[in-house]
């Protein structure tokens, strides 16, 4: 894993970098993430306290924490304790999701018939949030599609997986 560590209205020094380095280091042994990934670490000063932004793109979702803090260096141990929880639930959902074999599937499939199911209705308030926040929202949640309030256009909008892998967006007028 590859780090980027960005300072506002604080001066990264050598110590802070290796620090935050060796941590993040820590969460190479999970495999959903390899030596081409970039770390996004910034980190901000407040008059009474300290935060830190953790950004890491894996191969199923961004991984995405802040934590705020009175010490940079505890900030530092609390968002990697958040990172590792993230992992930790993505790879529990991930060995769930893949559980039932195929065969299953396939007899589940011949039994069913065409039942008139009612349609199930269900109200949501679309919080304003950017696009990368909507997308680990969406990967947290465990759902394919998450709906949001864009913060800059402030309007409605759609980010959903899509089979070959990646993601999409539908905004609306």
């Amino acid at each position: 894993m590859r780090f980027e560590i960005i300072g506002k209205n604080v001066t990264i020094t050598d110590s802070m970098r290796e620090k935050i380095e060796k941590k993040l280091s820590l969460l190479e042994k999970y495999l959903l993430i390899d030596e081409d990934t970039i770390a996004r670490v910034v980190a901000r000063v407040y008059p009474a306290s300290m935060k830190i932004e953790v950004t890491i793109p894996t191969k199923i979702g961004i991984l995405r924490t802040e934590v705020e803090h009175e010490d940079l260096y505890a900030a530092v141990d609390i968002a990697i304790d958040k990172l590792e929880d993230q992992v930790r639930r993505q790879k529990t959902r991930l060995n769930r999701r893949h559980k039932s074999s195929l065969a299953e599937t396939f007899i589940q499939e011949e039994e069913e018939e065409e039942v008139d199911v009612p349609v199930r209705t269900k109200t949501i308030h679309a919080s304003k949030m950017d696009l990368d926040e909507a997308i680990m929202q969406m990967e947290l949640s465990g759902h394919n599609f998450y709906i949001y309030t864009d913060d800059e256009s402030e309007k409605i909008a759609v980010v959903y997986k899509r089979d070959n892998g990646g993601y999409g967006l539908i905004e609306t007028d």
